[in-house]
């Protein structure tokens, strides 16, 4: 699987590297800082098969993001799973009121945070995706 991964915590990418790399499959991530960046990415590239979104990012938060995303006919197909500390129910409503896949709370120990992943990437795996 091909992921994007929209972060700007150089710990947090480490944790998902980590955690990929522990899984039999491997797959490919593109990681992006911030949204504005994403976009490029998107526009330059071969299309993700899923994108793991964290919501606090400078200069486009990922609730931006995610209205632009959803307004493109190409982009807004793509299963995109918000990966976030925010326990807010307004961020959890509007995510899914635009139209996300998930929203997936970090734990804030390791183990956790990994269980966390697996069952995402996992469950992503083996539903079927579109392809660009």
């Amino acid at each position: 699987m091909k992921i994007l991964f929209i972060e700007d915590d150089a710990i947090e990418t480490m944790k998902l590297t980590r955690t990929l790399s522990k899984l039999e499959e491997k797959h490919t991530l593109i990681q992006a800082n911030n949204g504005e960046e994403a976009l490029k990415i998107l526009n330059e590239t071969n299309l993700p098969d899923i994108i793991l979104l964290d919501l606090n990012m400078p200069r486009m938060n990922g609730i931006e993001f995610l209205q632009i995303l959803k307004k493109d006919p190409l982009l807004k197909y793509l299963p995109t799973v918000i990966l976030t500390t925010s326990e807010n129910r307004t961020d959890l409503l509007e995510c899914y009121k635009t139209g996300i896949a998930g929203y997936v709370i970090k734990p804030l120990k390791y183990e956790d945070y990994e269980d966390k992943l697996i069952k995402v990437i996992s469950y992503w795996q083996v539903n079927e995706l579109v392809k660009g």
